[in-house]
């Protein structure tokens, strides 16, 4: 089957440049979460020469710009980039590469803010639809959840939207692609650490002793058996110890051992079981060895589930854009996650993935060797003012 020609914006191409310039500004000058103060600048700088409303400050960073369709009043979206970078020393040597020493734009959210500023300032030249959207930057999705702030804050109250929408870069779909469904995309994430307190004593007289180093060996190979055999086989959940932190020396049994780790799921009645089975597996698990376990367990970003009408519009943009043989409407969900999902708890909405190329060369997201893909530029811009002029239509 010979693939669909894409019918990308005409001004998305023409402006590609510009685009990328921003883009490659951006990547320069990475900020990590709730810091991104230059990039914050940047962002309100540029919507406001397009002459839109700009309100700064949600969520200490975060940026909101409107705009009014030319058909009045209507249906109300907001579209949603992330602004914030990682803590990663840059390993890709390129001209623009990070100038800020151990940081980087190693999940592609330079391009995010770039594809919706690119839209932004498209849309604004010609409003030919009916309704509002609101332009969301938000900062801090990596660990500290700024999409949960920015929505505690206030932000649907003060921008009333009736659906949001978020878009990923995915490395190892080709550019020109998308990947999109109704239900679950990414995973919850959760983090747990568990202490075990046992009785130091010298190694060389471990009887006297109670060892909470081997304790804390059999709870970590005991968890395991939580998603093998407590979990339905047509469900998912991941249980990933990533830390094992005991002792000071080499011949002194230490009196407590700390295990650290993450926990993904889609299915917030699993999620429920996990928790319960962990902190009853570590409990009892500790005690054969007559030490005790203290389990800390927070839930950090809920599954991030998309709704199915708005999917549908999602799909409905895409295709005008790329085609349909070009979007993957049934993705295998990644156990990823993503803080996109406490505004998909707010509001009815949809989150796709942009194909990024291969992973050889530009490497997988949260690698120091990444490289967001500048070709997937206009493609996201068209996809953007495709589901404006889909969602908002007159």
């Amino acid at each position: 089957m010979t693939a669909s020609k894409p019918v990308l914006h005409p001004r998305a191409t023409e402006l590609v440049d510009e685009f990328t310039a921003w883009r490659h500004h951006l990547h320069a000058h990475p900020e990590t979460a709730f810091e991104e103060k230059l990039t914050s600048a940047f962002v309100a700088e540029k919507l406001q020469s397009f002459g839109l409303e700009v309100k700064t400050g949600i969520a200490k960073t975060g940026v909101v710009a409107t705009l009014k369709g030319k058909g009045g009043a209507g249906k109300r979206i907001g579209l949603r980039a992330d602004m914030d970078a990682l803590d990663i020393h840059e390993t890709t040597n390129l001209p623009y590469a990070s100038q800020h020493p151990g940081k980087m734009h190693a999940c592609g959210h330079d391009g995010h803010m770039t594809m919706l500023l690119g839209a932004a300032k498209i849309l604004a030249e010609n409003p030919d639809f009916t309704g509002t959207v609101d332009f969301i930057f938000q900062p801090a999705e990596e660990n500290e959840g700024g999409g949960r702030d920015m929505v505690e804050e206030g932000l649907f109250d003060s921008h009333p939207v009736d659906a949001v929408y978020g878009m990923h870069n995915w490395p190892g779909r080709d550019v020109g692609t998308m990947a999109m469904q109704a239900g679950p995309m990414m995973a919850s994430y959760d983090i747990f650490e568990i202490n075990i307190d046992g009785r130091g004593c010298h190694a060389a007289m471990p009887h006297l002793g109670r060892d909470p180093i081997t304790a804390a060996g059999q709870v970590l190979l005991a968890l395991q058996t939580i998603p093998a055999r407590n979990v339905n086989p047509l469900q998912s959940a991941v249980i990933s110890p990533t830390q094992m932190l005991a002792g000071d020396t080499w011949n002194v049994i230490p009196e407590t051992a700390t295990l650290r780790g993450t926990v993904r799921t889609f299915d917030p009645a699993v999620q429920d079981m996990v928790e319960d089975r962990l902190k009853t597996v570590a409990d009892a698990t500790a005690r054969a060895f007559e030490c005790t376990a203290r389990m800390m367990y927070q839930r950090r970003y809920p599954a991030t589930i998309n709704s199915e009408a708005e999917t549908a519009i999602a799909l409905d943009a895409a295709t005008q854009v790329i085609g349909a043989d070009q979007i993957d409407t049934s993705p295998e969900p990644s156990m990823a996650s993503e803080d996109f999902a406490f505004m998909l708890n707010a509001k009815p909405g949809s989150y796709v993935w942009l194909g990024n190329g291969p992973t050889d060369g530009n490497c997988l997201l949260h690698n120091s060797a990444y490289n967001f893909n500048d070709a997937a530029i206009p493609y996201g811009v068209s996809y953007w003012i495709s589901l404006v002029k889909q969602a908002l239509a007159a």
